[in-house]
C-alpha cells in the first residue's frame, strides 16, 4: 500500500506540473501569435487536450506497470493486461466516465480513485482557463496580431 500511496502523490504532482506548464505556456504565447484571435481558442482547446492526453498516458503506464510488473492488483478478468486496455481504462477513469467494463482489484483501487479525483480537478482547471481565454479572445474580432487597434 505504501508503493501505491507514493505513486499516487508522484502522479498528482507530476500531472499538476504538466498541466500548469501547458496552460502557462499558452497564456504567455497566445497574445503574441500572428493568427486570428478566434483561432487562438482552437490552440487553447488542443493544448488542453494534449495536456490531458499526456496525463492519461502517465496513469495508464502506472497501471500497466503495477499490474504486469509489480503485481499490486488486477484490472478486470484479463490475465494479461495490454497497454491499450490500461490506456482505455485510464481515460475512462480520468474523465470519471466509468463504464464499469473493467474493475480494479487490490491496491490498484487507490490509484484509480486518485486518478478520478485528479482528472476532475485538472479538467475543471482546463474549463476555467478556456473560459478566460474565450473572454479574452472570442469577442475581440478576427484581426491578426495585437496592435493597438486590435485590443
Amino acid at each position: 500500500m505504501i508503493v501505491i500511496g507514493v505513486l499516487c502523490i508522484l502522479l498528482l504532482v507530476l500531472t499538476t506540473i504538466i498541466h500548469y506548464e501547458v496552460l502557462r505556456t499558452l497564456n504567455a504565447r497566445l497574445p503574441n501569435m500572428a493568427i486570428p484571435r478566434r483561432t487562438r481558442l482552437l490552440v487553447v482547446i488542443f493544448g488542453a487536450f494534449f495536456a490531458h492526453a499526456v496525463e492519461i498516458l502517465l496513469y495508464a503506464l502506472a497501471i500497466f506497470l503495477l499490474v504486469r510488473v509489480v503485481d499490486l492488483g488486477t484490472l478486470g478478468d484479463a490475465p494479461h493486461l495490454s497497454l491499450s486496455t490500461a490506456l482505455y481504462f485510464s481515460a475512462e477513469t480520468y474523465t470519471s466516465l466509468g463504464y464499469g467494463d473493467f474493475l480494479p482489484r487490490g491496491d490498484l483501487r487507490m490509484l484509480c480513485g486518485a486518478e478520478a479525483l485528479n482528472g476532475l480537478l485538472l479538467i475543471g482547471w482546463s474549463v476555467s482557463y478556456t473560459y478566460l481565454a474565450m473572454e479574452r479572445f472570442w469577442n475581440s474580432g478576427d484581426s491578426v496580431g495585437d496592435g493597438p487597434g486590435n485590443r
